[in-house]
């Protein structure tokens, strides 16, 4: 477990290096928000990354974050919640209940689960698109053509869905031009998407993780999640 002296310099560090990268590619400052990936992390760890001014929180389970999240409410300042792990149908209602966003929107039934339920709690419920540009093991939409479909399905019948953006993950790879043309995929995808939906905003660009989020930056991202460079190796991690 970190120390809660280490977790704030960690984050301090990466947010004075996400705004050297910011600086040198020409983006604004600002541009890049910092998520902090807590999954098999403490609840008293995100304490210690919210004491040091931490507000933007990932997990990929729903079950975990309900359990940690839940007691955060109480003891915690205001945070934000994304889940940014593949999502089943059944557990999209307690997703929608502690989550201001869901960031693996990669099929149209999941869509149509969760303006069900965020119908059923009048809620307005944040969305990003998980297209695959790469990691094997990962899901995500693989075809731009049903991605398209989706995305029309949720802006003439989702009134419960924002959708936001886009979010990928880039393959395992020690090949920098792999991991480049990932990102470079997502953000040609989300220009292309702009232009078929010219008022629909879709500002956000979810790419880049602790081991390639400069990388990222440099290819358009506006949202970094970083779990390991803030936290530390997982332990106790489930099997």
């Amino acid at each position: 477990m970190q120390s809660s002296v280490s977790i704030k310099d960690n984050i301090q560090r990466i947010l004075d290096n996400i705004r050297e990268v910011e600086l040198r590619t020409g983006r604004s400052q600002g541009a890049v928000r910092l998520m902090a990936v807590s999954k098999f992390h403490s609840v008293s760890e995100i304490i210690s990354a919210t004491n040091a001014g931490q507000v933007l929180f990932g997990e990929n389970r729903v079950q975990e974050a309900v359990s940690k999240f839940s007691e955060l409410k109480i003891s915690a300042p205001v945070f934000e919640l994304h889940i940014i792990g593949s999502l089943q149908r059944n557990k999209v209602k307690n997703a929608v209940e502690i989550a201001s966003c869901i960031q693996s929107l990669d099929r149209m039934e999941l869509a149509v689960a969760i303006e069900k339920h965020a119908a059923a709690a009048n809620k307005i419920m944040h969305v990003l698109i998980e297209f695959h540009t790469g990691e094997d093991s990962k899901s995500g939409f693989t075809s731009v053509d049903e991605m398209y479909k989706t995305m029309d399905y949720v802006f003439t019948e989702c009134p419960h869905i924002r959708l936001d953006g886009f979010m990928t993950m880039a393959p395992l790879s020690n090949q920098i031009s792999v991991i480049r043309n990932s990102f470079r995929k997502l953000f040609h995808i989300s220009e292309a998407a702009k232009r078929r939906y010219p008022n629909v905003p879709l500002p956000e660009l979810s790419m880049g993780m602790s081991h390639d989020y400069e990388i990222a930056i440099e290819e358009g991202s506006t949202m970094v999640r970083l779990g390991t460079a803030i936290f530390g190796p997982r332990e106790n991690v489930p099997q």
